[in-house]
């Protein structure tokens, strides 16, 4: 089973692998047979897959292959299993079946993208984020955080890895300031290497001047 990859985005803290979560369990029904009202012994559990939204509230899909044929999901709270057809699951069941697993998993990351106006100085928008990225921060037990300065093309390779390390480190002494205590600290600078915008070199442009945060 392959999942269609959803586009990367900022989204909130929740469970999301590739824009879908693939759930798979097992139910049980009891019947009661009317001969000397006896209850009668379950049947073998019935294992399915159930498909539900991402964080963001994308649908992803994947198809279910067994020895009656090949069942495609693409809705939330579908699911589908080995031996027969596709089924709607509610959430009350979706919760029964698997509120144990989705509370053990981790928390997916947020990510933040701050803009700079020039040098390594935060657009007034970025800056008003600050607080809200150390707010992510303290849900988190053992945060890890990952920051990362980038630029545009217009000064040499060897300036714009100090640039990019410069506007990093502002960052991560900003959010210090507001509060930031984080398990890890990484403060990185990849300069002009992964352009957001591909432009030649000596090229001003502001969306490349960016500094990317990783809360996790």
């Amino acid at each position: 089973m392959n999942p269609r990859p959803a586009p990367l985005r900022r989204a909130r803290p929740a469970i999301a692998i590739a824009g879908l979560l693939l759930l798979a369990g097992c139910s049980n029904k009891y019947y009661v047979s009317c001969a000397g009202c006896r209850v009668a012994p379950p049947p073998a559990p019935v294992s399915y897959v159930v498909l539900i939204p991402s964080p963001d509230g994308s649908i992803g899909a994947v198809a279910v292959k067994g020895d009656k044929g090949e069942q495609f999901l693409n809705k939330a709270g579908q699911a589908g299993t080995l031996e027969g057809q596709p089924f709607q699951v509610d959430d009350k069941k979706i919760e029964q079946d698997f509120g144990a697993a989705r509370t053990a998993l981790p928390q997916v990351p947020v990510r933040y993208q701050l803009a700079f106006k020039d040098g390594a100085t935060l657009t007034a928008e970025s800056e008003a984020t600050l607080p809200e990225i150390v707010a992510e921060a303290k849900k988190r037990p053992a945060v890890d955080v990952t920051i990362i300065g980038h630029t545009d093309t217009l000064q040499s390779f060897e300036y714009n890895d100090k640039l990019g390390l410069k506007r990093a480190t502002k960052v991560a002494d900003s959010l210090r300031a507001k509060g930031l205590v984080a398990n890890s600290l990484s403060v990185e600078s990849y300069g002009e290497r992964q352009l957001l915008v591909q432009t030649p070199d000596n090229t001003f442009e502001p969306r490349n001047r960016r500094v990317e945060i990783s809360v996790r």
